[in-house]
């Protein structure tokens, strides 16, 4: 389970994927919810895994305090906190690794923990040392490497011909992940945590 408070207000999940709100200003003992979030999941869709991957790694209040999203292993979702059926966005993050969930339990890669969080843009980690940087206004999405080297963006390639800057998912290596990212107050300056490194990234300034 993972919790979270903000003010007057305390948010924790399950790892059935749900979340509950509770209001502290009524009681201090948060023994029952003001607010239930679930997305129901398609029977068609179900599997072995559908527990484990629905697990919530990481959720974040946005600034206005009006959204809240949630990282579960797969995707990303966008809550209004005044709906409580499904989320107002679902951006897949690991769709790709949906074919694979079998080899990542053997290598229990399938309980990494992710971490998402608010900016401008969102951002949240994979493997391969990538992170994800979805801009909800444009409706973008882009894939960075943290590495050594400059850093461009990467795409990721799920079958047939691979184009030239295209990272095949066979090529991944899933002892490199991005569990940690933290963005600047202020300035559009992001920092990820990849093993024993630390890297910064900001917008070039023409």
């Amino acid at each position: 389970q993972l919790s979270i408070k903000i003010k007057a207000a305390l948010l924790y999940s399950s790892n059935k994927g749900t979340v509950r709100l509770c209001d502290m200003r009524s009681s201090a003992l948060c023994d029952r919810h003001s607010k239930f979030f679930e997305e129901p999941e398609d029977p068609s869709s179900r599997s072995f895994f559908s527990e484990i991957i629905s697990s919530i790694s990481d959720m974040k209040f946005s600034h206005s305090g009006r959204y809240m999203m949630t990282r579960d292993y797969l995707s990303v979702k966008v809550w209004d906190l005044n709906m409580e059926s499904r989320p107002v966005e679902t951006h897949q993050v690991h769709e790709y690794l949906r074919s694979k969930l079998c080899s990542l339990q053997e290598n229990v890669c399938i309980f990494d923990k992710f971490e998402c969080r608010w900016n401008g843009s969102d951002s949240t980690g994979s493997y391969n040392n990538f992170f994800r940087m979805l801009d909800r206004n444009a409706r973008r999405d882009v894939t960075l490497e943290a590495s050594r080297e400059n850093s461009k963006p990467r795409a990721m390639c799920t079958g047939g011909k691979r184009k030239k800057d295209e990272i095949s998912v066979d090529s991944l290596n899933f002892n490199k992940k991005i569990h940690h990212t933290a963005w600047h107050p202020l300035e559009n300056i992001t920092a990820v945590a990849a093993t024993n490194n630390l890297y910064i990234f900001q917008d070039k300034i023409n």
